[in-house]
């Protein structure tokens, strides 16, 4: 699955998503909190620095262009700083804001949090201040706003709503996205607002809710796993959609699709540090997604796996490509183990290396494993961001060390070597040097002990070559797998030793 979710995150760029929805602007004002108000039992912030980030639907926005994706904007503003502030930060996003209606009468919806930190610590919110009008856009208001859509919409690929029941998508102009986004062949997809009453979502293609949303919208209990596919069929039938997703936080998304029974993806467990922003990222990634081809599972496989890197972020900032395919090529070898063929590993590592991670390589026979080996490896991994080890075949061994060598077979000393947390992959080659993996991985760091000279160590000429180094790994005395036999048979001679 996860090589899969990474081609399609490869046809993400030049995707056209039209979005529609509630603007907002996220300000978060940092500082220190080390005493208490002499005015009040409250603590002092004392201001260090402010930062202004798009929020709702404008972070879906800043999150389709991450992504590569051509974005248009379809929203309403209001004639002042927040206004602004948006319409530049998503400018700089390279999102097309000639969708942006200006509304005289509201203001910009801005949410303003105040974080304070203590002794080095994250910066916890102590307090927010929104400033809003949550009131429906005007009649005039909502016909510009469809006027934009109707513009917009032969250009594009798929259409996504955010609601966040600010007053853009009222249930007469969302009836009327729906319908004329559906005329058009386009899939709809929506991240509904918390409402009692979802009729105005009628005929969408895909619902992606969380489940206190589907709790509200359904009137049933969404608590137990019987209750995901109830509350699912609920919507589906109901609401004439293809598809519902029922966010469940830590334990993944309930995935239904019309006429099938329920699937639960399951996700990774992550350190939360904020979910804002989860749930703008999930329904950015199933745009795109769904977009690029991808069926509704691999859309939520794929939303759950972003929605898990953004919740490890300090408020609203947008997950990389490269970041999803990091964290999807370690989720991959978690799954599939370590071990890997040349031309598999090839494959990972051009993914790792257009991430920017850094590949370090080293080789050996590594036949008894023991201390040295232990801290060999810890060695060569802090080197760079992922370790590579080649690993000698037993006729390779034979070859260079005689027959009576090596004393555990191959497949038991990669079975140990899998249980490295130091080690990434692992290769094994049979030729008696592992230039052919040097040439072909093309490491940035070769790693070889420190009895070897640089000049003595295999493909060091290769690797510095392209700008790359050698790093010479210190040795613990003592440590070697030739002094682990000899004292084997120092203590046992030819007998053999008692369990």
């Amino acid at each position: 699955m996860s090589q899969r979710l990474i081609e399609l995150l490869k046809a993400f760029a030049g995707r056209r998503v039209l979005l529609v929805g509630d603007l907002m602007l996220d300000r978060y004002i940092f500082g220190r909190t080390e005493r208490i108000s002499p005015e009040a039992p409250i603590p002092v912030l004392r201001f260090s620095r402010e930062e202004h980030r798009l929020g709702g639907a404008g972070f879906v926005a800043a999150q389709l262009a991450t992504f590569g994706a051509k974005v248009r904007m379809v929203a309403a503003v209001g004639e002042d700083s927040a206004g602004a502030s948006v319409r530049s930060r998503l400018d700089e996003a390279g999102v097309d804001c000639h969708g942006l209606v200006t509304c005289n009468d509201r203001p910009t919806c801005d949410k303003l949090r105040l974080l304070g930190s203590s002794e080095d610590r994250v910066p916890q919110q102590m307090l927010r201040l929104d400033t809003e009008r949550t009131s429906a856009v005007s009649d005039a208001e909502a016909d510009r706003l469809l006027a934009a859509f109707e513009r917009a919409l032969p250009d594009c690929d798929i259409v996504a709503l955010e609601d966040y029941n600010k007053g853009v998508l009222t249930p007469a102009l969302t009836r009327k996205l729906i319908t004329r986004a559906k005329s058009a062949g386009r899939a709809v997809v929506i991240d509904p607002a918390r409402l009692d009453d979802y009729s105005k979502y009628a005929g969408a293609t895909l619902l992606k809710l969380n489940r206190p949303e589907a709790e509200r919208a359904t009137g049933l209990p969404v608590r137990e796993p019987a209750d995901w596919s109830i509350a699912a069929r609920r919507l589906i039938e109901s609401l004439n959609l293809d598809a519902v997703i029922i966010t469940l936080n830590d334990k993944g998304s309930f995935l239904m699709r019309r006429g099938e029974s329920g699937e639960l993806l399951t996700s990774r467990p992550r350190q939360v540090a904020d979910a804002t922003g989860a749930g703008d990222t999930v329904l950015a990634t199933l745009a795109l997604a769904a977009a690029s081809g991808g069926d509704w599972r691999e859309a939520t496989a794929l939303a759950n796996t972003v929605a898990g890197l953004e919740v490890e972020k300090l408020g609203c900032v947008p997950v990389t490509i490269e970041e999803v395919v990091a964290d999807l090529l370690s989720e991959h070898t978690q799954t599939t183990g370590k071990e890997r063929s040349l031309a598999e590993v090839l494959t990972e590592v051009a993914r790792h290396r257009a991430a920017g991670r850094k590949i370090v390589f080293t080789n050996g026979c590594f036949d008894l494993i023991h201390l040295g080996h232990v801290k060999y490896f810890q060695f060569a991994r802090a080197q760079g961001d992922l370790l590579i080890v080649g690993v000698n075949t037993d006729a390779g061994i034979s070859r260079l060390k005689g027959p009576s060598r090596p004393v555990v077979p191959e497949d038991d000393r990669v079975g140990v070597l899998e249980e490295l947390t130091s080690i990434d992959y692992l290769v094994r080659f049979d030729e008696d040097t592992p230039i052919k993996l040097i040439e072909s991985i093309q490491p940035d760091v070769l790693v070889k002990g420190a009895d070897y000279a640089k000049e003595q160590v295999v493909g060091w000429n290769v690797v510095e070559a392209r700008g790359g180094r050698v790093a010479l790994a210190p040795l613990i005395d003592g440590r070697s797998t030739s002094n682990v036999i000899q004292r084997i048979l120092a203590a046992y001679g030819s007998a053999s030793p008692r369990s």
